[in-house]
C-alpha cells in the first residue's frame, strides 16, 4: 500500500472517536431512562438531540475549515468533545444530558465531513475506493467494540461511565492529531459565514424535530405550540431556500443538485441514514419493554451487527474497485430489507439468536453501503467542492437518521395507544375466561391480564416499526436505477 493510502491511518482517530460516540451510549439507554426517571418518547432525546445537533452543525464544517485551517479545528474539536462527554457522565437531570450531548455533537460532527473532504481532495478512482474503505473503518471497528465495553460498564458500574471512558479516548485522538497532522498553511482571515443561511437551517431543522418529537403527546394540529413550530418552519424554510438560491456563496450552494448523480447520490444516503441507526434505538427499547434484558447482552447483539459491518468494509478494501457501484447499492439495500421482513416477525419470544442473525444482516447491509454511496456521489463532483459535497453527504445522513428515529417513535406510540384500547375490550365481566375473576373480585387476575395487553400493544407496535423500517428500505431502489455509471470496472488512474 502506497504512503498516501498509508496517511489515512492518521485520520481514523477522529472517526474513531465518532464511530465510539455513535454507539456506546445506545446500550446504556434504559438505565439512564429508570436513573432520570424519563418516558420513553423522552429517553430518545439521548440520541436525536445527537443527532440533531450533528445535522446542524456540519453546515459549519466548511466554514470552520477554511477560517481556522484544518489542524486547528479538528484539535479545538476533540479538546470539546473531551469536556462535553465529561460533563454528560455528571449530569444529574435529563435536560443536563441533552445539553451536554448536543453540545458533543456540536465539537465532533464537523470533525467527520472535514476528515472525509481530505480522503475525497487526495484520491480518486481505485485509490479512492481503497482509501474510503479503510477511512470508514474507523467508524466500523469502534462501533463494533464500543456496545460490548458500553453493556459490560454500564452494567457493572453506572451509565455515567459510558461517558466517562470516552474522555481517555479523546485525549488520546487529541495526541494523535498533534503528532500527525501537519500545521495548516497561512489563511485569510476575511472568510464569512452565510449567517442568514445557518440561522433559518438550525431554526427549520429544531422546529421539524420538536414537531416530531411532542407531536403525539400535544395531540398534533390540535395544539398551538405545534401550529407555531409548523409556522416557524415554513417561514424559516422558505427563507433558507430563497437565500440558498439567490446568494453568492451560501451555507450549502443547492446548485450542487445540478449534477445527476451527487443528486441521488445524497437521496440514497439520506434514506441510508434512516436505516442506519433505527435498529440499535428501537431493539434495546423493544428488549427492555417486552424482556429486561441485561445491558450486556444488548451491547453483544448491537456489537455483532458493527463486526459485520466491519467484516464488509474489509471485504470492500480489497475488492471495492472490482464491482460496480451500483450493484454494491443494490446488494447493500438488498440485505436491509431482507432484515426489515425478519424484524417484522419479533415478539415477545424471539430469540436472540433470531435478533442477532438479523441485526448481523443489517450490518453487513451497511458495510457494503458506504463506499459505493461516497463513489457514486463524488464521481462528478468538481474536487473544488468536495468540502461542500462532503458537508452536504453528512448532513443529509444526519437528518435522515434524526427525524426518522422520532417518526418509528411516532408510529410506535400510537399504534401502541389503538392496539391497547382494542384488545382491553375483552377486559370486562363478559369475558368468559375472566367471567369467574369479576365474581369472586379476583384483582390479582385481572391486573394481570392487563399487563399481558399492555405487553402484546407493545409486541404488535413495534412490530409496526420495523414493517416502517422494512418499506423505508424499498425508496432506496428506484434511485439506484437511476444512477448513471459505466458497466465496466472504477477508472484504476490517480
Amino acid at each position: 500500500m502506497s504512503r498516501g493510502l498509508g496517511d489515512v491511518y492518521k485520520r481514523q482517530l477522529v472517526t474513531t472517536l465518532y464511530g465510539t460516540n455513535l454507539t456506546i451510549a445506545n446500550v446504556s439507554l434504559p438505565q439512564i431512562q429508570g436513573a432520570l426517571s424519563a418516558s420513553p418518547d423522552q429517553i430518545s432525546w439521548v440520541v436525536t438531540s445527537n443527532l440533531i445537533a450533528t445535522a446542524v452543525t456540519i453546515p459549519l464544517a466548511g466554514w470552520i475549515a477554511n477560517r481556522f485551517g484544518r489542524r486547528r479545528s479538528m484539535i479545538w474539536g476533540v479538546t470539546g468533545f473531551a469536556i462535553a462527554t465529561l460533563m454528560c457522565g455528571l449530569s444529574s437531570s435529563l435536560a443536563e444530558l441533552i445539553l451536554w450531548r448536543i453540545l458533543q455533537s456540536a465539537f465532533c460532527s464537523p470533525l467527520a465531513a472535514i476528515a472525509q473532504s481530505v480522503v475525497i481532495d487526495e484520491f480518486t478512482g481505485e485509490r479512492r475506493a481503497k482509501a474510503t474503505s479503510i477511512y470508514m473503518m474507523g467508524v466500523g471497528i469502534p462501533a463494533t467494540v464500543a456496545p460490548i465495553i458500553g453493556g459490560y460498564v454500564c452494567e457493572e458500574l453506572s451509565w455515567s461511565w459510558v461517558f466517562f471512558i470516552l474522555v481517555p479516548v479523546a485525549f488520546l485522538a487529541l495526541f494523535g492529531l498533534l503528532k500527525s497532522i501537519k500545521p495548516d498553511p497561512p489563511s485569510p482571515r476575511n472568510i464569512t459565514l452565510d449567517w442568514i443561511g445557518f440561522i433559518s437551517l438550525a431554526v427549520m431543522i429544531a422546529c421539524i424535530q420538536l414537531v416530531l418529537d411532542r407531536g403525539e403527546r400535544e395531540e398534533w394540529f390540535s395544539s398551538g405550540e405545534i401550529l407555531f413550530e409548523c409556522f416557524l418552519i415554513i417561514i424559516f424554510g422558505w427563507i433558507f431556500f430563497s437565500h440558498s438560491l439567490t446568494a453568492k456563496l451560501p451555507l450549502f450552494d443547492l446548485r450542487l443538485f445540478l449534477e445527476r448523480n451527487f443528486a441521488l447520490g445524497i437521496g440514497i444516503h439520506c434514506i441510508f441514514g434512516m436505516l442506519f441507526v433505527t435498529p440499535m434505538v428501537l431493539i434495546p427499547s423493544m428488549l427492555q419493554q417486552l424482556t429486561e434484558a441485561p445491558d450486556f447482552t444488548v451491547g453483544m447483539l448491537i456489537s455483532l451487527r458493527f463486526i459485520a459491518t466491519a467484516i464488509a468494509m474489509l471485504i470492500m478494501v480489497f475488492f471495492a474497485n472490482q464491482w460496480n457501484p451500483k450493484f454494491l447499492l443494490l446488494l447493500g439495500f438488498g440485505l436491509h430489507t431482507y432484515a426489515g421482513i425478519q424484524m417484522a416477525t419479533f415478539d415477545m419470544n424471539t430469540s436472540i439468536f433470531d435478533m442477532a442473525w438479523a441485526l448481523s444482516i443489517t450490518g453487513l447491509g451497511v458495510g457494503f453501503l458506504w463506499v459505493p454511496m461516497t463513489i457514486v456521489t463524488f464521481s462528478n463532483l468538481d474536487p473544488k467542492r468536495s468540502v461542500e459535497g462532503a458537508m452536504m453527504w453528512n448532513f443529509m445522513r444526519s437528518i435522515g437518521s434524526s427525524f426518522y428515529i422520532s417518526l418509528s417513535f411516532i408510529v410506535i406510540f400510537h399504534t401502541q395507544k389503538i392496539n391497547y384500547a382494542t384488545l382491553v375490550q375483552w377486559i370486562n365481566p363478559y369475558t368468559n375466561h375472566l367471567k369467574r375473576d369479576f365474581l369472586t373480585g379476583d384483582q390479582a387476575s385481572l391486573i394481570s391480564a392487563v399487563g399481558e395487553i399492555s405487553q402484546q400493544a407493545a409486541n404488535i407496535s413495534y412490530i409496526n416499526g420495523f414493517n416502517f423500517f422494512l418499506w423505508t428500505s424499498l425508496l432506496a431502489y428506484p434511485l439506484i436505477v437511476l444512477i448513471s455509471w459505466p458497466s465496466k470496472k472504477i477508472d484504476s488512474k490517480s
